[in-house]
């Protein structure tokens, strides 16, 4: 019996500082530190030594605000949206002479709108006008909060009704990683209308995009990923295990096209074929780039990918 209760006890014990580093990491992936208010050179786990390593598995790894170190090269306008927590959000606007539509341009986890400015670039040669917008906490936006896509659909429709506004009515939407996660989930939360998505590299759950954070730094995903998604909607105020990505795939309507690196190693092959099989239109398909990873493919395999998006818009 004595076994048995101090058995107990350190099962409680280990649970509960395994829910505490889960909290801790939970915090850290979600709330980013100003930019400049420290300087880590130490980000990869490899250049490390075992007293930051510790801390680092202990306490998760602070990230700084992403930054925006360039702009188009083409005139372009600044503009600012309100959420409705009260964060202003930046967003270029670039138009066109008697365009054919607008395509809105969504960054991912710790980007920022300069990062898709290739893709811009080509959406205006073939003759769209671009949107390229900061999430909240993210680039010039306001906020140090970022719920890997949840909140920032609100994003998806301010940047959306800002279109419409401008009498747009064929609206394409783009976006990476988180970028596609928000898209996927403010369509059929906010019950928007665009003629076509291209969703690049969507995770299929929150939890798979946890997954491949303690890949990132050396951890094993289960069981601490599931209590990292518990804590991680907890302290931001959702039910963590209801981002599911895939899952809101099924209410996607309009064509879609979705791309996906072979060496991608933040979301697998399995979770990309989950999300494309769950899309609710019989209008998708699914680009495969053989030497591409978790990047830009417009960058990385520029001829492949403007091929694909030519082909889809027309």
């Amino acid at each position: 019996m004595k076994f048995l209760k101090r058995a107990l006890r350190i099962i409680l014990v280990l649970f509960l500082l395994l829910n505490i580093v889960a909290a801790f990491h939970a915090w850290k992936f979600t709330h980013f530190y100003d930019a400049g208010t420290f300087h880590n050179k130490h980000q990869r786990p490899e250049q490390m030594n075992a007293g930051e390593k510790a801390k680092m598995v202990l306490f998760g790894v602070r990230l700084s605000k992403s930054t925006i170190s360039n702009k188009p090269e083409v005139p372009y306008e600044t503009i600012h949206l309100q959420t409705s927590n009260g964060l202003q959000l930046e967003g270029w606007w670039m138009p066109l002479a008697n365009a054919k539509g607008t395509v809105i341009l969504f960054h991912g986890y710790n980007g920022g709108k300069d990062g898709p400015i290739p893709e811009a670039a080509y959406f205006r040669q073939l003759g769209y006008n671009t949107l390229l917008m900061d999430f909240r906490a993210h680039g010039n936006s306001e906020g140090n909060v970022c719920t890997v896509g949840y909140k920032e659909a609100e994003d998806v429709l301010l940047a959306y009704n800002f279109v419409q506004q401008k009498d747009e009515k064929h609206i394409i939407l783009w976006g990476v990683s988180m970028g596609a996660a928000a898209i996927l989930r403010a369509v059929p939360t906010y019950h928007l209308q665009p003629d076509k998505v291209i969703l690049e590299c969507p995770f299929a759950t929150l939890t798979d995009a946890v997954k491949s954070r303690m890949r990132a730094v050396h951890l094993p995903g289960s069981p601490l990923s599931e209590i990292l998604t518990f804590w991680g909607g907890i302290e931001n105020g959702f039910w963590g295990f209801s981002h599911n990505p895939a899952d809101y795939g099924k209410q996607i309507k309009m064509p879609a096209l979705m791309c996906w690196g072979k060496h991608d190693n933040r979301v697998t092959q399995q979770e990309t074929k989950t999300v494309f099989r769950q899309l609710g239109t019989s209008q998708k398909r699914l680009v495969t780039f053989e030497r591409s990873g978790h990047q830009s493919f417009c960058r990385n395999e520029g001829e492949k990918w403007k091929a694909a998006v030519k082909s889809f818009l027309q």
